[in-house]
């Protein structure tokens, strides 16, 4: 493992770097299909600052929702804190820059949904290789196999001689997988339905690998992220049996 990098003296999170790599990898996937549309290509990268800052926030957000005993103790040093990013919340603020964007740009519209589908599974898949090098507790329950390894030097490290699923490298492959599925399908469907597939995929990869996953269990069973996982599976599933049958294809902006 190795949380941090020494350049030139300044220490730098290997969290951080793949955080970065994975938002210029979904820009460039951008910039490509905004090409394909006849679309300014400059625009992909206006989407990235505003998916950006927005999912901070609200990664941040959802985070100090999540502990909010902690907050309470300490609420200038939990809200400024250099620890604490969930995913879902950054989804979900990432998704409101963009809309914001999308409105001063007049993209508003399905096809703008489609449109981050294959980024969204790019760089979720990218951002574990993050979770995987520094060793930031992620990991799984436990294991056996061949596979399995230890964290010792992560950030959140496992017990000595304790091997465990390595479970961002699942889903690194799992999503790079629905990313390169998601985009052969780009022209495939009519608006908005490639990204109702996206959620479907992405919230069976996440509801499947949570069983081997260290969170705790809160209803029935299931985790916190398999039960909004089971919302993104249903979402999408209604989505594309409703939008899919009878509408004609067409581009995806």
């Amino acid at each position: 493992m190795q949380p941090e990098i020494d350049v030139f003296g300044i220490s730098i999170k290997t969290f951080g770097i793949m955080f970065a790599l994975g938002f210029l990898a979904a820009g460039a996937v951008l910039a490509r299909r905004l090409k394909e549309l006849d679309k300014p290509r400059d625009w992909a990268y206006e989407i990235i600052f505003a998916g950006l800052i927005g999912g901070l926030v609200g990664s941040r957000l959802y985070y100090l929702f999540q502990h909010s005993d902690q907050f309470s103790k300490d609420p200038l040093g939990s809200l400024f804190g250099g620890t604490g990013l969930v995913w879902y919340g950054g989804a979900i603020g990432g998704a409101i820059g963009v809309v914001i964007w999308a409105r001063r740009r007049d993209m508003l519209g399905l096809g703008l949904l489609d449109l981050c589908a294959v980024p969204l599974a790019l760089g979720y898949a990218i951002g574990r290789i993050g979770c995987q090098v520094s060793g930031d507790g992620d990991y799984g329950i436990a294991s056996n196999l061949p596979w399995a390894m230890g964290y010792p030097h992560g950030t959140v490290p496992t017990p000595p001689g304790v091997k465990v699923h390595p479970t961002p490298i699942y889903e690194t492959l799992a999503m790079c997988l629905i990313a390169w599925l998601l985009w052969r399908w780009r022209d495939r469907w009519p608006p908005g339905v490639l990204f109702a597939v996206y959620l479907i995929f992405a919230g069976v990869e996440r509801f499947l690998v949570e069983f081997i996953r260290r969170n705790d269990d809160v209803i029935a069973g299931l985790t916190q992220p398999q039960l909004e996982s089971l919302v993104m599976i249903a979402v999408g599933a209604v989505w594309f049996w409703r939008s899919s049958a009878n509408a004609p294809t067409s581009p995806a902006v």
